[in-house]
């Protein structure tokens, strides 16, 4: 059999065929509508509703809080006058800490040392008292300064005062007090009360003033190894008790220097029969100027060679 032959049709590439030629008729036919496929899934990117206006709130708060706390800072740095080199009157400098004006504590305070400015005085004040400590490495405190409202008050060992040349002017312990000036001076109008005895190589009275030693119930004594010395250049010397005065020198004699040596209040006897003393002393002078009582008479009883004399 003869016949004629052909080319018999694809599936496949006849549908590639038709969806060509729909593809083509839909983008070459303007103002016709189609329904185009709808999407089964739709993914939304970002924060919306309640969470972005939650978000907007949030961020608007920390906005607040930033600018309130930035103007507190300023205020802060303003009121408490904050520089550079320091806050206020505080200033940090290279010898430590300097403060200006008055400042007050509300907690203890320790620093190695406090000086006050060359042209003004350092000023401690408090309502009760001041207290200064001294304290060991171990904490305890060895020395201690209380300055009160009534009284000032010192512990420890001893207590020192020197001068600017580091001269000790005045010492106290626990055995003794030593003053170390060149003049003790005392201007109480009552003078100065020793409840015991005094050891001084001098006692003197200001220019024009008089010097009285007195004791008023008791007795004084002065005792000296090598002497008693008692000048007025300028007026008398007197010495008055209420019974007996004694001069005594165990070894050496009583040395009366002087023009006239009177004795004013000595009773004077009345004439009367020999042998009658009435109970009164003559006092007779040696040749070498000892004295010694001899029995009063009608006439002087003194012996020019006496045996006292001898």
């Amino acid at each position: 059999m003869k016949g004629t032959a052909g080319t018999l049709p694809c599936p496949a590439a006849e549908r590639g065929h038709q969806q060509m030629v729909r593809e083509q008729y839909m983008t070459t036919t303007p103002g016709t509508s189609l329904e185009r496929p709808k999407n089964e899934y739709v993914y939304k990117i970002g924060i919306y509703g309640w969470r972005k206006r939650c978000l907007y709130l949030f961020v608007l708060l920390l906005l607040i809080i930033l600018v309130v706390n930035f103007s507190l800072t300023i205020w802060i740095l303003k009121v408490m006058w904050f520089s550079p080199t320091g806050m206020g009157h505080l200033r940090v400098t290279k010898e430590g800490l300097r403060l200006e004006g008055e400042s007050e504590f509300l907690f203890p305070l320790y620093a190695k040392e406090i000086h006050s400015r060359v042209d003004s005085s350092l000023l401690l004040q408090s309502t009760h008292n001041v207290t200064v400590n001294a304290r060991n490495s171990n904490g305890e405190v060895t020395g201690r300064l209380n300055v009160g409202p009534k009284m000032v008050e010192f512990h420890s060992q001893q207590f020192q005062i020197n001068s600017k040349d580091g001269k000790p002017l005045f010492t106290v312990d626990e055995n003794e007090v030593v003053i170390g000036t060149d003049k003790l001076r005392v201007t109480g109008p009552e003078g100065a009360l020793f409840e015991h005895s005094v050891e001084t190589p001098l006692v003197k009275a200001e220019a024009f003033k008089q010097l009285r030693l007195e004791s008023p119930t008791r007795s004084l004594s002065m005792d000296a190894p090598r002497g008693i010395n008692i000048k007025a250049q300028a007026g008398n010397i007197e010495a008055l008790s209420q019974m007996d005065i004694k001069l005594h020198s165990s070894d050496g004699v009583l040395l009366l220097d002087a023009e006239t040596v009177r004795l004013p209040k000595l009773p004077e006897g009345t004439r009367g029969g020999s042998g009658i003393s009435q109970g009164l002393y003559e006092i007779c002078v040696c040749p070498d100027g000892k004295l010694y009582l001899s029995v009063a008479g009608v006439g002087s009883t003194c012996q020019e060679y006496s045996r006292v004399c001898q």
